[in-house]
C-alpha cells in the first residue's frame, strides 16, 4: 500500500473533543492518573464504523503500522507493546530507545498467525488495507477471537475511495486521545496534543508576517520519475500547506496522491519543492534518485524552482497523515523563512 488514500468520516464531537484536551493540557488540571482503570470502567468508542470496547487497559497490544506505533511510544506505552509491523521509516530518533523494547514481528505486513501469536489484547493499524486479508486480516476475524481492533480514523474507507472532506489536525489530535484513552492515560494524552498544537501554532507565527508566504506554490513529490505521485489537498501536505497560508500546487486535486505527467508540473510552475525521501529501493523513492532526476531531465531541469535547488526533502511518514505531520509543518516552516532570507 504505497498512495493510501483516506475517508475523514464524519466528526461530530471533534471540536468538543479538542476543546477538553486543551483544558486539562493548558490548564495544568489532572486528568484520571495512568492506572486509574486498572480494573474499573471498561471504555467505549465508535471508530470508523465499529464500536471498540476494552474492558480494561491493554497490556498486550500490537501496533501494525509506524504511525500507531510512534503515537504509542510517545505515550509511553511501550511495555503494553507486544510487536509492531510495517516500517516505513526510521522511527524518530527521541523513539528509539523506546522503540528497541519492542518485538519487531516483520518490516511489512506480518501474518495473521504471527500477530495472533503473540496473544494481543487489542490491534491497531494506521491503513484501512492492512485490516484486509490481503494483507493482515480484517477487523471482524479479529473480533470473532476475541481482539478488539482501532484503526486511525483520518483512514477508515479502502485507499481507492474518494475523499469527501480533507483530513485535518484534528484528525490526529482525535487520534492520539482516543489511543491514549483506550489505554488509560488520558493525561498523557492530553500533554502530547497540546505540545503538537503548541508546535503548529509557532510555526504558524513564524511565518505569518512573511511578505513572499502568499506567493509560495509548493509542490509535494511522494515517489515515481516517469508519472510522478504528488500531493492533492485532502491528505498530510494539505494539511501543512493550511497551516502556513502557502498554496499547494495541487490544491485543485481532491484526491490524496495523484499520479500526473510532468508537462503538467511545467505548466504549473511551483516554487518550492518537498521531496520525499522514502526508504524504500523502488524507482523514484530516494531523495537522491528525485534529485539525480530533476538535475538530468531536459525539460524538468529548466524550472526556476530546479535551477535554484529549491527544495526540502522529507520522510514518508511525514507525508502521509501522522504525528510527524507537525514536524512537517515545521520543516516548512524553517524552508519558508530561510527563502524569504
Amino acid at each position: 500500500m504505497l498512495f493510501p488514500a483516506r475517508f475523514r468520516a464524519s466528526r461530530p464531537g471533534h471540536q468538543t473533543l479538542f476543546a477538553g484536551v486543551l483544558a486539562i493540557a493548558l490548564c495544568g488540571c489532572s486528568a484520571p492518573p495512568a492506572d486509574e482503570r486498572a480494573g474499573g470502567e471498561p471504555v467505549s468508542m465508535r471508530n470508523c464504523g465499529q464500536d471498540v470496547v476494552v474492558e480494561a487497559p491493554p497490556q498486550r497490544a500490537v501496533s501494525l503500522n509506524q504511525s500507531t506505533t510512534e503515537i504509542m511510544l510517545s505515550l509511553g506505552l511501550q511495555d503494553r507493546m507486544v510487536g509492531t509491523a510495517t516500517w516505513t521509516d526510521p522511527v524518530a530518533p527521541h523513539l528509539a530507545a523506546a522503540n528497541e523494547q519492542v518485538p519487531r514481528l516483520a518490516e511489512n505486513a506480518p501474518s495473521f498467525e504471527s500477530v495472533l501469536a503473540t496473544e494481543p489484547d487489542i490491534v491497531l493499524g494506521a491503513y484501512q488495507a492492512v485490516f484486509t486479508d490481503s494483507m493482515v486480516a480484517s477487523r471482524e476475524r479479529f473480533e470473532e477471537l476475541g481482539v478488539p481492533t482501532y484503526l486511525s480514523p483520518g483512514n477508515c474507507l479502502p485507499e481507492e475511495a474518494p475523499l469527501g472532506v480533507p483530513t485535518e489536525l484534528a484528525d490526529i489530535y482525535r487520534e492520539v486521545q482516543e489511543i491514549a484513552t483506550i489505554f488509560g492515560v488520558q493525561d498523557r494524552g492530553a500533554a502530547l496534543v497540546a505540545d503538537m498544537f503548541a508546535r503548529v501554532a509557532a510555526a504558524h507565527a513564524r511565518v505569518a508576517d512573511l511578505p513572499s508566504r502568499q506567493e509560495q506554490s509548493v509542490l509535494f513529490w511522494f515517489a515515481r520519475t516517469e508519472a510522478p505521485y504528488v500531493a492533492g489537498r485532502t491528505g498530510s501536505p494539505g494539511i501543512m500547506t493550511r497551516a502556513l497560508g502557502v498554496r499547494n500546487a495541487y490544491d485543485d486535486v481532491a484526491s490524496m496522491w495523484p499520479q500526473v505527467g510532468w508537462e503538467d508540473v511545467l505548466s504549473r510552475n511551483p516554487t518550492l519543492l518537498v521531496l520525499g525521501d522514502l526508504t524504500r529501493e523502488q524507482e523514484g523513492d530516494s531523495l537522491q534518485s528525485k534529485i539525480d532526476f530533476l538535475r538530468t531531465d531536459p525539460a524538468v531541469s529548466q524550472l526556476d524552482v530546479v535551477r535554484g535547488e529549491n527544495w526540502i526533502p522529507m520522510s514518508g511518514t511525514a507525508l502521509n497523515t501522522s504525528m510527524r505531520t507537525v514536524d512537517g509543518i515545521e520543516a516548512l516552516a524553517d524552508k519558508l523563512v530561510a527563502v524569504e532570507r
